[in-house]
């Protein structure tokens, strides 16, 4: 089945290459993720007019709304990993599921404090078991229960292919919280930016709310090549290339 694996993903596979690419890649994705976080924010916190209905409150979505969107985006990278992994048996893969995990929790977590804060303003409680909100706490626990089960083995490798499974079957939830508006009747709010058709936000707000997302994925390819690099130091210690990393770092 490696037929299947285009030559630059395979050639990228291997520990030595990507941690040299990543090496070099990180640094401009932080450079990325700060730039256009601080534009981002200053563009949605000063720059934008107050909402009509809702006024200065609606701010938090130039928080809420990257930080939900990126919780969906990297669990359906992470399990697009857990299948390479599974299907494969390609170590980095196990790496970047599991190294996308807490990053993606994060994200959650994120969206269900700024969620929470925002209801409270909008619908006057701190909760509601809306069909949104659940779906989304849901997905907090997978995220938890993927990092549990990699780190409930000695075996690192066994750990993750075991995760693994736990991350693919958890996928389903991931079209549920992007359409669960539309599915159940909810407190939750639409989509108001459209790829097709016009937007029912307006143009001043639009981008800085699409700068932040930007922001928000740069910062998870930085913090995944972080992760990932420190993973296979770990996991490839014996190997001559580390060796080597080491040897260059003592000598200078």
């Amino acid at each position: 089945m490696a037929k299947w694996i285009p030559l630059w993903l395979h050639k990228l596979s291997s520990p030595p290459v990507f941690y040299g690419f990543a090496g070099k890649l990180r640094p401009w994705a932080i450079a990325l993720a700060l730039i256009l976080g601080a534009i981002g924010l200053y563009g949605g916190l000063v720059l934008a007019p107050p909402d009509y209905q809702q006024g200065d409150d609606y701010r938090i979505i130039f928080i809420h709304v990257p930080c939900a969107w990126m919780s969906l985006f990297i669990y359906a990278v992470m399990g697009v990993a857990a299948f390479i992994a599974l299907v494969w048996r390609i170590k980095l893969a196990e790496i970047v599921a599991m190294a996308s995990a807490p990053i993606g929790a994060a994200f959650t977590f994120i969206t269900l404090v700024t969620g929470s804060l925002w209801g409270e303003r909008m619908w006057g409680t701190w909760w509601t078991w809306d069909a949104r909100l659940t779906s989304e706490l849901v997905l907090l626990f997978l995220y938890l229960g993927v990092i549990g089960l990699y780190h409930s083995f000695e075996d690192r490798r066994q750990g993750a292919r075991t995760a693994a499974f736990l991350a693919l079957i958890g996928i389903i939830n991931v079209p549920i919280v992007h359409f669960s508006v539309n599915w159940w009747n909810t407190l939750h709010q639409g989509s108001t930016i459209r790829l097709l058709g016009p937007s029912t936000m307006a143009s001043s707000m639009i981008w800085p709310l699409l700068t932040m997302m930007a922001a928000t994925k740069f910062y998870y390819i930085a913090s995944l090549f972080g992760r990932t690099r420190a993973d296979l130091l770990s996991l490839e210690s014996g190997k001559d290339w580390v060796r080597e990393i080491a040897e260059k770092e003592v000598r200078g």
